[in-house]
């Protein structure tokens, strides 16, 4: 029997062409016809962070925390939202992958588990945008720029077997019942607030700490934060714990999705 891993590898190899034409049809229909195009994929993070850092520095003189890695809160916000950025328009665009490309999966033998991992290429490449801004900033801003930022590839790859196993689940279940993609938004929105983007886990309740302990994503937005705005080596306890993590959520979504896979033509 081979494992989810396994036969997503080698879909993937087989079918590396096919994906990237998708991932590159589905970027530029995003972009095509606008006089910004893909600067579009800049702007929308950029006024969220303008916003965000009026209401809580601005406004609400809400202080960086005294032991993080910068004093900057621009810089430590913007940081912190990266990864989450990446993995909510993963997930998000997931849901309803499926439905969109329903013709393709009706009419051809088509491999439609590589449909959500094109929705995280294609997401990683407005990712990719954003990371060469903030490395800049922290250039142009604080005056160096870590050499940690080597390691931000493995913490994009574990974000993406996170947003993918939880886009195969998402997209086949969106399948059978169509209320799933409204249901996503609502548990990603408590979700970002439970993920210490604006809060430390300092903050939140002792009692209500576990959610932000065993919560992934707050393992990627110490790891971002690191990354790029410190020398600090990775927490290697934290690497792994994020590590098995996003394999299981991986895993389980491989088998999950090929479960439900079997009925797909029949309902769409």
């Amino acid at each position: 029997m081979k494992l989810p891993g396994q036969f997503f590898l080698r879909n993937l190899i087989a079918q590396r062409t096919l994906l990237y034409q998708m991932v590159r049809r589905d970027f530029e229909s995003r972009f095509v016809g606008s006089v910004a195009g893909w600067m579009w994929g800049l702007i929308h993070p950029l006024v969220q962070l303008v916003s965000w850092t009026f209401v809580f520095q601005i406004c609400l003189k809400a202080p960086v925390p005294a032991n993080e890695v910068t004093q900057n809160y621009t810089m430590w916000l913007f940081c912190g939202y990266l990864p989450w950025m990446l993995f909510n328009e993963t997930v998000v665009r997931s849901a309803n992958c499926l439905l969109e490309q329903s013709n393709l999966i009706t009419k051809t033998v088509f491999p439609s588990e590589v449909i959500p991992v094109s929705m995280f290429l294609s997401a990683l490449l407005s990712h990719l945008m954003a990371l060469m801004m903030v490395i800049l900033a922290s250039i142009l801003v604080l005056g160096y720029v870590s050499g940690m930022v080597a390691l931000l590839p493995i913490y994009m790859l574990l974000t993406g077997l996170l947003g993918i196993g939880l886009g195969w689940i998402i997209s086949s279940l969106q399948v059978y019942l169509r209320d799933t993609s409204q249901a996503v938004m609502v548990v990603l929105t408590l979700w970002f607030w439970m993920t210490p983007i604006f809060i430390t886990e300092a903050s939140v309740p002792p009692e209500l700490r576990f959610l932000v302990h065993y919560n992934p994503m707050s393992y990627l937005v110490r790891a971002y934060r690191s990354s790029l705005l410190s020398y600090r080596p990775p927490n290697i306890e934290e690497l792994g714990l994020l590590s098995l993590y996003a394999m299981t959520i991986f895993v389980l979504g491989g088998l999950f999705f090929r479960h439900l896979k079997r009925g797909f033509a029949d309902v769409l």
